[in-house]
């Protein structure tokens, strides 16, 4: 069977996961501004899509035309596949702002407007705000095909305009900027009627007030564009030479890439579209049409005028009760503990590195810091810690995708209060979520750790469902501080690592290993089960792996949010498959992995997706669940997950993204469900 047939192609499968998150904004059942938050969502992911993905495709044509993709397909055929896609989905998104959500919004008594539908109070309102508040940021540029091109500017918004001088027929044409990076999005009108709310967005003040920055001409049409621009970072030597200082070097680039995207309203004339792809040197693969506004991702601050019903209802985060309120420290020497986000308050986690800094029997910490909060109490604890003499060690990843610059301002922070401070490795990025506390008192070495799916970050731990592990278990924290040695000398340990599996030492062949014993069980007639959830999973060697088991009559659950590049429920190939998506209030973002293991279950919770740059490229920790509850509390969370009959979708080859629906069971939606399961569980205690 060739490739293409094995494999659905990653970025045709991430669109299909995009297209999941559009579902939710026209879910009727979703609360108005909710669908309005995943229309923001949306283009939030959308955008990263093509600084990212489509620059790959992009670069790989400018090779040449004998370059392949990996399931030998030209860049230039994926490039087209995946331009259909994005425009047929650009124009639901559309469809579903304009016809569904706006509308109901106006029964609600939110009125968006354009500068036509103003009244005379309005119409003064918008032109002195323009006046007093953005002739200094807006930017007009009148083009000449002949001359030098103006800079646009990555993801900014522009309109494009189109005048005629004064007593001339001549079409000329402009650019002018909007200046949403310094002003509000949205501006609220003043109203007459009570309990109403009325806003303009700000490109609109702009097209109403154009006339004024070109005296002289008259306006014949104005239209949004958009360009976005190559983001990756290009190194091309991290093994020698100062790698921040390249990596400083790169992201002071990082807005000047090439061209990846031009958008624009799909209603322009085509004499001002080719004027503008003549003046910027665009070409077709460039284009692609929206609607009347870009960087919808603005709606993430739309207004909501506490209005009820309009928003999700609130699901309180509590804490755990044998934490709460108690050394989060002195309770970990008596069991392990696992913390569900959002559902579980961040808080005892916040503590754990809050009780190390200030305990005077604690000598040491160390973390490793992929992803972190622009203001953190845990980063604020490490430097009270160091501060107070602490050893701290700090490994923090400075090639983590759009947070380096966040990454390297937290590093000299750190540094400066006297932290050691780790930086990237080359050619690898540091991906695990751990640390370690140790603590001395009358000679007796204690240690502590914190194990996550997810990274130390206080705003994500919010929106994010992730699961942590709090444990004293020795089987664990010994082989955390081999990890940490491994990081600090790069020297794997000599004598292996048990429990831990960890990328660069055992991950890859101890998830193999675990595969192949289900294989064995199966043909051996023994029951074999394997449940995998995480975010993607992209790497061929993992997915033949899951095939093989699937021929072999391993049953294989799996839950995947985002790309899937296996093929589920294929005759021949993966009968034994099912996969679902699970996609509602809360990003999904715990990696999962079970195996049934003739009985002797194994569950790990874990860093690492299955993909190649996890896998091989990264490292990575996977660690097991050991205590009996606390693994049969992960298993109920799987089955729950598993048995959602609301927000679960199909994942199959054609794409239909049809929800998971079964009339004859009662209803099940996974994270509610997960909520009162884990709230029912502190109410017994």
């Amino acid at each position: 069977m060739s490739l293409d047939k094995r494999y659905i192609n990653r970025d045709v499968s991430w669109l299909s996961f995009n297209y999941r998150v559009l579902q939710e904004a026209k879910d009727k059942n979703v609360p108005l501004l909710e669908r309005l938050k995943f229309l923001a969502i949306y283009s939030s992911n959308l955008e990263e899509f093509f600084k990212v993905r489509m620059a790959y495709y992009r670069n790989l044509m400018r090779l040449g035309k004998k370059t392949r993709h990996a399931i030998d397909r030209t860049p230039k055929d994926v490039v087209k596949e995946l331009r259909s896609i994005v425009n047929k989905q650009q124009q639901e998104f559309s469809e579903i702002f304009k016809q569904q959500i706006k509308p109901q919004l106006e029964k609600r008594g939110i009125f968006l407007k354009t500068q036509i539908q103003l009244n005379k109070e309005q119409t003064h309102f918008i032109e002195d705000y323009f006046q007093k508040n953005m002739v200094p940021f807006v930017q007009p540029i009148l083009l000449v095909k002949q001359s030098i091109r103006p800079f646009l500017a990555n993801a900014a918004l522009y309109l494009g305009v189109t005048l005629i001088e004064n007593n001339k027929n001549k079409e000329n044409y402009a650019v002018v900027k909007i200046p949403s990076e310094y002003l509000s999005r949205f501006i609220e009108l003043p109203s007459s009627k009570k309990n109403q709310h009325e806003l303009i967005m700000l490109d609109d003040i702009v097209r109403h007030n154009i006339s004024l920055l070109f005296p002289g001409y008259k306006i014949k049409n104005s239209y949004s564009i958009k360009l976005t621009r190559d983001a990756q970072m290009y190194i091309d030597d991290e093994f020698s030479g100062d790698l921040l200082k390249k990596i400083k070097n790169q992201l002071a680039k990082r807005n000047q890439g090439a061209t990846t995207r031009f958008v624009y309203d799909r209603d322009m004339s085509k004499e001002l579209l080719n004027f503008l792809k003549d003046v910027f040197k665009l070409n077709k693969e460039d284009l692609f049409p929206e609607g009347r506004y870009h960087n919808n991702f603005d709606f993430f601050k739309f207004p909501s005028y506490g209005k009820n019903g309009l928003k999700d209802r609130k699901l309180p985060a509590f804490p755990k009760k044998e934490l709460d309120k108690k050394s989060v420290l002195k309770q970990i020497l008596k069991k392990d503990y696992l913390l569900h986000y959002p559902y579980h308050t961040y808080e005892h986690t916040i503590r754990f590195f809050e009780e190390a800094a200030e305990d005077p029997f604690v000598t040491e910490i160390k973390i490793i810091q992929y992803r972190v909060a622009k203001v953190s109490r845990i980063m604020d604890a490490l430097i009270r810690a160091a501060k107070a003499g602490k050893k701290v060690t700090a490994f923090v990843e400075v090639k983590a995708r759009f947070d380096e610059d966040a990454n390297i301002r937290w590093a000299n922070s750190l540094k400066a209060a006297g932290v050691n401070v780790l930086y990237s490795f080359p050619g690898l990025k540091v991906h695990s979520k751990l640390s370690l506390v140790i603590r001395e008192e009358n000679e007796k070495k204690q240690l502590f750790c914190y194990l996550s799916t997810g990274n130390f970050h206080e705003s994500t731990a919010k929106l994010y469902s992730d699961t942590g592990l709090l444990t004293t278990d020795e089987r664990i924290t010994k082989e955390v501080v081999k990890v940490f040695n491994f990081l600090e000398t790069f020297k794997k340990p000599e004598d292996g690592l048990k429990h831990l599996l960890v990328g660069q030492i055992n991950l890859r062949a101890s998830l193999e290993s675990f595969i192949d014993f289900e294989i064995a069980n199966a043909k051996a007639g023994k029951r074999a089960h394997i449940i995998l959830k995480m975010n993607s999973i992209e790497d061929p060697q993992m997915i033949e792996k899951l095939y093989e088991a699937s021929q072999a009559g391993v049953k294989i659950e799996m839950l995947i949010r985002g790309l899937c590049r296996l093929i589920p429920q294929k005759k021949g190939l993966s009968e034994n498959i099912t996969v679902y998506s699970i996609i509602d209030r809360y990003l999904e973002h715990a990696r999962i992995f079970y195996f049934y293991h003739d009985g002797k279950e194994q569950m790990y919770l874990s860093s690492a997706d299955f993909m190649r740059r996890n896998l091989s490229y990264r490292i990575e920790t996977s660690f097991p669940i050991l205590d009996q509850a606390l693994l049969k509390e992960m298993k109920d969370f799987l089955y729950i997950q598993l048995n959602d009959n609301i927000k679960a979708r199909i994942i199959e080859e054609q794409h239909k993204n049809e929800y998971r629906v079964d009339n004859n069971d009662i209803p099940v939606r996974s994270q509610l469900e997960i909520y009162h399961y884990l709230k029912r569980k502190e109410n017994k205690l």
